[in-house]
């Protein structure tokens, strides 16, 4: 029976994406594993890999074209003996809806918690390749949806231990829940709760008819939103509609920072790359920021919270989002447990997911979850800025520029190289004592840096 291939959901938020490349044509043959195509989701460019093993009997979707729907079918598959050109014709006459891919049915929008409860659909024969190392159990390989494995690694469960109810025995989001709960109904329950509770939705902006007829016919041209710039609207957008913000700022003297990163790079040594001797580390000033926030939230382990609608989620560790600006948008990639590395660690670890945030190479891991950010705009010279929380987050940090003020010290006038950052807070999560608190913990490491190498 032919096995319908559709476009897989390569993240929880996913609903449509770009099909890249075909790295298969018709006529090959594949097997579990094999990398069949390159998807472009709103942040980043994701391979796939073949769930079963056959013949491509026809490819639906060329390379090339733009909003693929999530479930959409795009390949069709030939089972092992099975004729490929009746494969194409039968694969054709399937409704493509009837092979949906666990993992986009597993992944439903926000506020439609109903969803969850439709029966897992036929098999379909894509999985991304860029979400965790699917895990190996009797020497043979557990397949699993991209969900369910993000679920299992968050919460530490060992998937060759649960039992798949999916097509061909894959375990889907349900199959963790139920191992992490001990019964799948309680887990859903929470999801429930939320939605209703849920704020009502926010006014409708004005329509784009309404908007153009504001200005004079010919004096503007149309530039067609992208998958990113959508996104990115969207979730600003219900930050600012759902979390109640708060802000709080605090100036801190730089002079001791700058002195210690100085002599630390300083002490670098070298090492031999193909472009000859470069030092092994070369530490920011944001490097220095990212410690700085994370050890705060180590110190004030109250404020290390999301919330949610039934629970408030403390986390164990500060995993620091770090906003980069790429072309056409803004991507958060995330230094995970940073309040246990070194500077140098964070330093080369931020090079690395920065370089590749740009190149939209980064892993749906990469920039997703985390427990709150930083936003650096002072090398444009901005004194201060408040920044929008990203949800799940509680907390944001915005970085102003460095610049020498007068300060009063022991009633003389001295001059110093100050920098105000400014700290939003969802006051559900967080309230103002404790915000405050946060702030002057942050303050503390940045004015006395010594103790962020011990």
């Amino acid at each position: 029976m032919p096995i319908n291939i559709t476009m897989p959901a390569l993240s929880p938020t996913m609903e449509e994406g770009n099909l890249a490349k075909w790295l298969v044509k018709e006529g090959d043959k594949v097997g579990p594993g094999d990398v069949i195509a390159e998807i472009e989701t709103d942040k980043a460019t994701m391979e796939v890999e073949a769930v079963d093993e056959g013949t491509v009997a026809k490819i639906v979707v060329p390379a090339g074209t733009e909003g693929v729907k999530v479930n959409a079918l795009i390949a069709i598959l030939a089972a092992d003996g099975e004729d490929v050109g009746a494969a194409a014709k039968g694969g054709e006459a399937a409704p493509a809806k009837a092979e949906a891919a666990p993992a986009a049915a597993e992944t439903p929008k926000a506020d439609t918690p109903k969803e969850e409860k439709k029966p897992e659909a036929a098999p379909a024969s894509a999985a991304p390749v860029a979400t965790a190392a699917a895990p190996v159990k009797s020497g043979d390989r557990t397949f699993s949806s991209p969900l369910a494995r993000r679920i299992a690694k968050d919460a530490g469960v060992d998937l060759s231990a649960v039992t798949g109810s999916g097509p061909h025995g894959r375990v889907i989001k349900k199959d963790v829940e139920a191992a992490i709960s001990g019964g799948g109904a309680k887990a859903a329950a929470p999801a429930a709760a939320a939605s209703a509770s849920a704020p009502a939705a926010a006014p409708k902006p004005m329509s784009d008819d309404t908007v153009l007829k504001l200005f004079e016919e010919g004096s503007y041209e149309l530039v067609p939103h992208d998958g990113m710039r959508k996104t990115i609207a969207k979730r600003l957008l219900e930050a600012k509609s759902t979390v109640p913000h708060f802000y709080l700022t605090v100036d801190c003297e730089l002079d001791a920072l700058l002195a210690l990163r100085a002599q630390i790079n300083a002490a670098s040594p070298m090492r031999k790359t193909e472009k000859g001797d470069v030092p092994a580390y070369k530490l920011s000033v944001n490097d220095m920021i990212i410690k700085a926030m994370a050890l705060a939230l180590r110190d004030v382990p109250d404020a290390n919270v999301s919330w949610t609608e039934a629970n408030m989620v403390k986390h164990k560790h500060s995993d620091v989002g770090v906003a980069v600006s790429i072309p056409g948008g803004l991507i958060t990639p995330i230094i995970r447990k940073a309040e246990q590395k070194t500077l140098s660690a964070i330093s080369n670890e931020m090079k690395d997911l920065a370089k590749r945030a740009r190149d939209r190479k980064l892993k749906p891991e990469e920039y997703q979850g985390g427990t709150t950010a930083v936003s650096n705009l002072g090398m444009f010279g901005v004194k201060d800025f408040a920044a929008i929380i990203n949800p799940p987050h509680a907390t944001i940090l915005a970085i102003g520029a460095g610049e020498e003020r007068a300060v009063v010290k022991k009633g003389e006038i001295k001059v110093a190289t100050v920098m105000s950052v400014t700290l939003s807070t969802d006051h559900r999560a967080v309230d103002g004592a404790l915000g405050a608190e946060l702030a002057q913990a942050f303050k503390r490491h940045i004015e006395n840096p010594m103790g962020m190498l011990v």
